[in-house]
């Protein structure tokens, strides 16, 4: 009785086919989970920058800045957070994040909306409270 000691043929073309279905799901997923991730950071600035507004600058004037363009008018967070996960910053061409003032006045708005625009999800959107 002879013992077989090596593989066929067919047995590695399947081993072969199963590992590349594998790597094939890992990327798929790592994509995925990533993208995932980014949308992440940018709901958590988002919502740094609307509590920024409504419990640090708003709390002080009594209005909404007509423009968010870095630390100076909300030294309260994080510079870091005005830029995306892709590294466009808050007002750059191409950013995820978008400040939008509305019914101003000499540069004081009584609303706004802040929005992100995410890549697994609709539409990040967080509007004044006051």
């Amino acid at each position: 009785m002879k013992t077989r000691k090596a593989f066929t043929v067919l047995e590695l073309i399947l081993c072969i086919v199963f590992v590349g279905i594998a790597v094939v799901l890992f990327f798929v997923q790592k994509n995925t989970v990533d993208a995932m991730d980014r949308d992440d950071q940018r709901k958590t600035a988002i919502n740094a920058m609307y509590y920024a507004l409504e419990e640090g600058y708003y709390a002080q004037h009594e209005y909404y800045p007509e423009y968010i363009d870095s630390a100076e008018v909300l030294p309260w967070i994080d510079p870091n957070l005005f830029t995306d996960p892709t590294g466009a910053n808050l007002w750059a061409e191409g950013s995820n994040y978008s400040y939008e003032a509305s019914d101003c006045k000499d540069g004081k708005c009584k609303q706004y909306s802040l929005r992100a625009d995410l890549e697994k999800e609709d539409d990040y959107i967080k509007t004044s409270r006051h």
